[in-house]
């Protein structure tokens, strides 16, 4: 009995266990991800299609993070002094970072308006709406190297009320470079699987109808991020009862292309967020054999000997 309620225990925890490895994204249910992967097609009456995909994990050598910063006040100068004032303090801290550009992208400028109540003895009440200041929205760029900056601009910013993190962009100077390596190794990969199929068929494709296309795809982490939430609701049968439940916890991840389609990979390990290429190249056989049509008649002349000879018909004309 012993025995048996230890292996239950182990079970147990091996399958707790296996559930925190993989992290918060499978707590409430096992999720399914799209095949976001490349994938390119020829017309289906093809004979025979060999494939060979490819990728390419690019670690980012510039990042670009945008924050957006918002100033409203009663009149026009009012704000643009609080906006420039916000702004100015805060660029000239992250100027002083090491290998750091920053850039203000004007967003807009508008009135904003409230509402006054209008109230008259027999009537009901009347809502008019009239000025109440107006609205400034910048977006401040700042392009960096070093990743761990980040974490620097955000406590600088926050200390000037600007906390709106819109995104991050990434950018590598090695995009070209990858790309050539990876067709010069799908080229190799592609022609070994040509030479594997005419072996298993006893056959040569050399006099065979062939197409090729190939195409590239780039991902960017801004791209790859997806959202869940962790949460344990109650099994409790409150159908009669007045819930009321409250706002629960999203979390957002980075999830890049998974590279379990592929026939090379490139930097296959991925510690943080990455630029992925994609490379796919298709080769479409035709093995269809095509009648031969002969283009040149034979005529034969049987004599009155029984005698046959062969007539050698000129259709040019001889002067």
């Amino acid at each position: 009995m012993k025995k048996l309620f230890f292996t239950f225990l182990t079970t147990l925890f091996s399958s707790f266990i296996m559930a925190q490895a993989s992290g918060n994204i499978n707590y409430q249910h096992q999720q399914s991800y799209n095949n976001n992967a490349i994938d390119i097609n020829f017309p289906s009456n093809t004979d025979i299609i060999v494939s060979v995909k490819g990728l390419a994990n690019v670690k980012a050598d510039a990042y670009t993070a945008i924050f957006s910063i918002t100033q409203t006040g009663k009149t026009t100068k009012e704000v643009n002094e609080l906006m420039d004032q916000r702004i100015t303090q805060s660029l000239n801290e992250i100027k002083l970072k090491k290998g750091v550009e920053t850039f203000v992208d004007m967003i807009s400028f508008v009135p904003v308006y409230q509402y006054e109540t209008e109230k008259k003895v027999f009537n009901r009440k009347t809502y008019n709406e009239v000025p109440a200041g107006f609205e400034l929205k910048k977006n401040i760029h700042i392009k960096f190297a070093d990743p761990a900056q980040l974490n620097e601009f955000i406590s600088i910013l926050s200390n000037y009320e600007i906390y709106d993190l819109v995104r991050v962009d990434y950018f590598s100077n090695a995009l070209e470079t990858l790309k050539k390596e990876m067709t010069n190794k799908a080229k190799l990969l592609i022609q070994e699987k040509l030479k594997n199929y005419q072996e298993l068929l006893g056959e040569t494709f050399t006099n065979a109808e062939k197409k090729i296309t190939d195409d590239f795809i780039i991902n960017v982490p801004v791209e790859m991020y997806k959202s869940y939430e962790a949460y344990n609701s109650s099994s409790l049968n409150l159908k009669k009862a007045n819930i009321n439940q409250i706002n629960k916890s999203v979390t957002l991840y980075c999830q890049p292309v998974l590279n379990k389609d592929f026939d090379f990979v490139i930097n296959s390990t991925v510690l943080e967020p990455v630029i992925q290429i994609q490379y796919e190249i298709k080769i479409a056989i035709n093995r269809e054999k095509k009648p031969v049509l002969k283009t040149d008649k034979e005529f034969i002349l049987v004599t009155p000997n029984g005698d046959l000879k062969n007539l050698n018909i000129n259709t040019t004309k001889q002067n």
